[in-house]
Formats: C-alpha cells, sequence, structure tokens
C-alpha cells in the first residue's frame, strides 16, 4: 500500500497557480512531519516546504510568500498551494514524511516518498 501519492501537478503560465495534493496513509499522517520537495533535470532535489504534528511549518527561501503548505487532518491530506509560478519553479514535486515531528527541509531525515507529480511552468 502506497503510503503517501501525490496529485494536481499539470501546465501553467508564469504567474499562474496550482495546488497539490498528497494522500497520505493514517498511520504515516499522525506520526510524521510531513513536506514537499521539488527536483528538477539536472538538479538535486530541494526542500519546498514541510509542516511540523504541531503544524509549524518551514518555508525554503525561493517559495517564502508565494507558496502555502497545509494539511486536512480528516482527509489526511497534505497540500501545497503555489500562486506566481515561476518558470524556475518548474520540476518533479514529491511529498514526503519525516522521521521527526517538526519541519525539516532536509531530504535525509525523511523516511517516505511519494512517486511525484509533474509541474511545468511555461514563460
Amino acid at each position: 500500500q502506497d503510503q503517501l501519492v501525490e496529485s494536481g501537478g499539470g501546465s501553467v503560465q508564469a504567474g499562474g497557480s496550482l495546488t497539490l495534493s498528497c494522500a497520505v496513509s493514517a498511520d504515516t499522517y499522525s506520526r510524521h512531519a510531513l513536506g514537499w520537495f521539488r527536483q528538477a533535470p539536472g538538479k538535486e532535489r530541494e526542500g519546498v516546504a514541510s509542516i511540523g504534528l504541531d503544524g509549524r511549518t518551514l518555508y525554503a527561501d525561493p517559495v517564502k510568500g508565494r507558496f502555502a503548505i497545509s494539511k486536512d487532518n480528516d482527509r489526511n491530506t497534505l497540500y501545497l498551494q503555489m500562486n506566481t509560478l515561476k518558470p524556475e519553479d518548474t520540476g518533479m514535486y514529491y511529498c514526503g514524511a519525516a522521521q521527526k515531528w517538526w519541519p525539516l527541509l532536509t531530504g535525509d531525515a525523511y523516511k517516505y516518498w511519494g512517486q511525484g507529480t509533474q509541474v511545468t511552468v511555461d514563460s
């Protein structure tokens, strides 16, 4: 059984918006901080946003003020609202579950990963 399943990616013009969703298994959702990462072609995976079990959030500098991470406890679902998208936001977006309860943007701290969803921002 997949523990994290992303959806909501697609193509959008620069300046547009997208919302990503990640369905999380109940056990994983209740025990781990969650986060969004992205990987552009030829680049390493980088942390985008994370949310802890207590609701605290953490954002990477390039997305501060444009992206918002949230979660729905009734649906065990993680979201990433992305506004004012730029071509440099293009990449495969992954949701993950960390080995800690507080928000983290370090990939090594994450234990479980989804398969990813592609986001393409055209200039």
